[in-house]
C-alpha cells in the first residue's frame, strides 16, 4: 500500500464511508482507532462506502498507542488546524501514515505536542468561523498530495 490513512475515534459514519471510497480508489490502507462513533454495519456508513468495501484493507485498533507500537519505525504525519506547516510543505514517503482526529475535537493536545515537527495543516481562510474542513475532504486533499509526491503508484 502506498499510503496509510489513520482515523482516530471517527464519529460520523458518512465521513468514514466517504474515506473508505477514497482509500479504495487510491489503494490507501485505512486504520481505524476505537472507539468509533458508530457501528460498522451502520446504514449511512454502508451507503457512503457503496460497493467499494472489498477494495480497501481496514485495520482496527483499541488505541493509537497500539497502532504506533505495531509500526514504530514508520513515518507519521498528524493533520491538525493547529499546525504551522502546510500539508504540501512536507515530503511524504511510500507507506507513511497520515493521522486524522475525530470530527468534533481533532487529535489530542498531548499527541500534537509530542509530534510538532510532523504536524500538518490544510490552508484555510484565517477567520474564526471557518474552523475546519470536513474530515473526508481533508483526507482526500492530503492523501492526493502524498500520492502526487510519490508519483501516483498503481494509478492512471
Amino acid at each position: 500500500m502506498p499510503i496509510n490513512i489513520v482515523l482516530v475515534e471517527p464519529e460520523i459514519p458518512q465521513n468514514t464511508g466517504n474515506i473508505i471510497r477514497t482509500c479504495a480508489a487510491t489503494s490507501a490502507k485505512l486504520h481505524l482507532v476505537r472507539p468509533l462513533g458508530f457501528c460498522m454495519d451502520d446504514k449511512y456508513l454502508k451507503r457512503a462506502g457503496l460497493d467499494y468495501w472489498d477494495l480497501v484493507e481496514i485495520n482496527y485498533y483499541d488505541s493509537f498507542d497500539e497502532l504506533r507500537e505495531k509500526y514504530k519505525d514508520s513515518l507519521f504525519y498528524y493533520a491538525t488546524t493547529k499546525a504551522n506547516q502546510n500539508h504540501s510543505d512536507v515530503k511524504y514517503e511510500k507507506d507513511c501514515f497520515i493521522v486524522f482526529g475525530k470530527e468534533t475535537k481533532g487529535l489530542s493536545e498531548s499527541l500534537l505536542n509530542e509530534n510538532r515537527e510532523t504536524c500538518i495543516r490544510v490552508p484555510m481562510r484565517n477567520i474564526e468561523r471557518a474552523r475546519s474542513l470536513n474530515l473526508s475532504n481533508s483526507v482526500a486533499i492530503v492523501l492526493y498530495e502524498a500520492l502526487r509526491q510519490i508519483d501516483y503508484p498503481g494509478m492512471r
